[in-house]
């Protein structure tokens, strides 16, 4: 009765946001199948550590004393530490792409890096409102896409709003099909969107497909030391996937080990979704500056594709750019969705995958820059 009372004192007017943000986030899992596996575990955990001495989190409970708490064990080990679950996340997401639709056609490169222009117009918006520069680049790295880099990328700079960051991070993923189509819209026209493009698979040789995760990490590497841990795991796991010799590990990195690390990434980051740290003026901001971050990198991507419209014979859907962006295969989805309501004998859904794949490569190389870029800068 006693630890009921303490309790009930405890809790207040921020704890009850907190469960109904945890409560919110349960049900656009469940209800609209947004992102299941990262949102129902962030948004129960949200629920979880926000109980006043929560054994979740380190806690000091009356007559006991001291008591360790699963969760904060679970991220100061596995995040806080080590960065070891986002970083072993990419094993699983390498195995389970295919380059083969990017390396049939090169140039679609081009679309993943321009669609991370968000990234770095969001910091750069994020420092202009008062954000101290490490925080700004934990924001601006919302752009990626990609909940694991936003993850690592905060927590490698030390950013206070991390909790924010991530919900912001997965939950704008999940609203890949409504952002994109708005902000692609907004810089196309119907006749554009109409644009048909045939697709003509071109074979890539078994030596082609091995060599390419070697040689991206080879580069990425040189020009962006600091994402080695990014895109080195991220093309680790497409070596194991590409091999043909490790058949029951590329499909336990693909099913078992992505699971595992999601279900328990998603839990263990709810230890910085503590009613003090979240409930505050800046995660409004933080969720402004990230829907920004995505409109900005579809934007861009999309501009692009019109620029090199300019100076070619043959024209590409500018949507293809939109594509660019690090949300697999979601965006890919939506871009032949729109394709074929514009019209319906339109297929650019092989297009799409080669930029988005090319997407899942750009955002890591950006996470490393914005982690060799920004230390230096605080110097």
């Amino acid at each position: 009765m006693s630890f009921l009372l303490y309790g009930i004192q405890a809790t207040t007017m921020q704890t009850l946001v907190m469960f109904v943000i945890g409560g919110t986030l349960i049900y656009l899992a469940i209800a609209k199948k947004l992102e299941p596996a990262l949102l129902l575990p962030i948004g129960f955990g949200a629920i979880l550590v926000n109980i006043p001495f929560s054994g979740a989190l380190n806690t000091f409970l009356p007559g006991i004393g001291e008591v360790n708490g699963i969760i904060q064990w679970l991220f100061e080990v596995g995040i806080e530490a080590s960065e070891a679950m986002p970083l072993l996340l990419f094993i699983g997401i390498g195995a389970m792409i295919d380059f083969g639709p990017l390396l049939s056609n090169p140039k679609l490169i081009l679309f993943g890096a321009a669609a991370q222009f968000g990234i770095f117009a969001t910091i750069v918006i994020a420092v202009l409102i008062g954000f101290p520069l490490q925080d700004a680049a934990s924001i601006g790295i919302i752009g990626a896409a990609d909940g694991p880099t936003s993850i690592l990328v905060s927590q490698v700079l030390k950013s206070e709003y991390i909790g924010a960051i991530a919900v912001a991070a997965y939950s704008y993923m999940a609203l890949v099909p409504i952002i994109q189509p708005f902000a692609i819209r907004l810089v196309t026209t119907k006749k554009e969107r109409a644009i048909r493009m045939s697709y003509e698979p071109k074979s890539v040789s078994r030596m082609s497909r091995l060599l390419f995760p070697i040689i991206v990490t080879l580069v990425s590497g040189y020009v962006a030391p600091a994402s080695v841990s990014l895109v080195g795991l991220l093309m680790f796991g497409n070596l194991i996937r590409e091999s043909n010799v490790l058949g029951s590990i590329s499909d336990t990195a693909q099913n078992v080990l992505a699971n595992l690390i999601t279900l328990l990434l998603g839990i263990t980051i709810s230890a910085s979704m503590r009613a003090d740290l979240f409930v505050r003026k800046e995660t409004l901001l933080i969720m402004a500056l990230g829907l920004l971050a995505f409109v900005f990198d579809t934007m861009a991507g999309v501009l692009f594709a019109k620029l090199l419209n300019l100076f070619s014979k043959k024209k590409i859907n500018p949507m293809i750019g939109a594509a660019g962006i690090s949300a697999f295969p979601m965006s890919a989805r939506v871009v032949q969705r729109m394709g074929q309501q514009e019209d319906s004998q339109n297929h650019l859904l092989m297009h799409a995958v080669g930029a988005n794949v090319a997407g899942q490569i750009a955002s890591v190389v950006a996470g490393g820059v914005v982690l060799g870029l920004v230390p230096t800068m605080l110097l």
